[in-house]
């Protein structure tokens, strides 16, 4: 289909095509909504530019043109996916040189960014003051994140037989599709698929919640419901009013318990291992900051332990 395209197609037209052959049915349907959005911006701000015209001027304009409505990072996952794209249509003979080389990444200043995480005694206070009853309820889902580190769809995917009371484990081998029709769906990524040991006292209580449940069937959310991650995380912010501490949200819960488990002495690998990372670079990428912080405390140890030996 690609080979029947000419330097003369509106680039719009060509990128178009491009993520239906390239990108449909071979990436998660997540991603292809932010492919599928970066078409919907070039319409908007090259309506009428052909490919043969796509130099590193225009490119570069467009690039600025986007920046003028983005913060930086979004602006660069803009080029990047237009990149590959662009690419093709250089191989192909479309356009002459790449117009993507040395290209200007600009953008918005970020806005103030919320906390990512709770400290310790931030976490407690939240979790003593979730109204927690004796049925399955949101605030049950709360604590299980909070507790777990896993991630929405994770949890919303969970069923009585994820649960390993006799050797107080949980199984997560699956996610929920709440931003489609709802339904199973695989996990992020094969690292996804792990068993995260919990303690007694979680044990004890999902024990008794789900006595009696269907063991097939997910016990946060019925099949046919629509669930939105906005709600729960409003009501989530509810509750940190309520404990005047500060707004996160349930991704910020999945923070808060790796950087408890770090700043506790956990090692990188066995925190990656439990939140479901494809490697352990995504970890420390994610968590530096803590790193960093936890290296500082390790050389002041170390400098003390050197002191004592003279």
């Amino acid at each position: 289909m690609l080979e029947q395209i000419t330097g003369n197609e509106l680039f719009h037209s060509y990128y178009k095509r491009w993520i239906q052959v390239y990108k449909e049915g071979a990436i998660r349907p997540v991603t292809m909504a932010k492919y599928t959005m970066t078409h919907a911006w070039l319409t908007r701000l090259i309506p009428h530019l052909a490919i043969k015209d796509m130099n590193r001027i225009t490119y570069q304009q467009l690039l600025n043109d986007y920046a003028a409505e983005h913060e930086r990072q979004t602006t660069l996952d803009f080029h990047h996916q237009l990149k590959a794209a662009i690419l093709d249509a250089v191989d192909e003979g479309l356009i002459s040189r790449d117009p993507t080389r040395k290209a200007i990444i600009k953008g918005k200043s970020p806005r103030t960014k919320k906390p990512k995480y709770l400290n310790q005694f931030e976490l407690h206070t939240l979790l003593a003051n979730l109204p927690l009853s004796s049925s399955i309820s949101w605030e049950w889902f709360i604590l299980l994140i909070a507790k777990t580190g896993m991630r929405f769809s994770e949890a919303l995917a969970l069923t009585p037989k994820d649960f390993d009371f006799s050797h107080q484990l949980l199984t997560v081998n699956k996610t929920w599709d709440y931003k489609g029709n709802g339904g199973f769906l695989p996990t992020k990524n094969k690292s996804s698929v792990r068993k995260i040991p919990l303690d007694w006292q979680t044990i004890i209580q999902f024990s008794q919640l789900l006595k009696d449940k269907d063991e097939t069937l997910p016990i946060f959310v019925s099949p046919n419901e629509k669930i939105y991650n906005s709600t729960i995380n409003h009501k989530l912010e509810r509750y940190c009013r309520r404990s005047r501490i500060p707004i996160i949200s349930l991704h910020g819960l999945r923070h808060t318990h790796a950087s408890l488990l770090l700043f506790a002495g956990v090692s990188i690998a066995s925190v990656a291992r439990r939140l479901g990372h494809a490697s352990m670079t995504t970890t420390q990428k994610t968590y530096l900051h803590i790193i960093q912080e936890l290296e500082n405390k390790d050389i002041d140890i170390v400098m003390r332990s050197l002191s004592e030996l003279s």
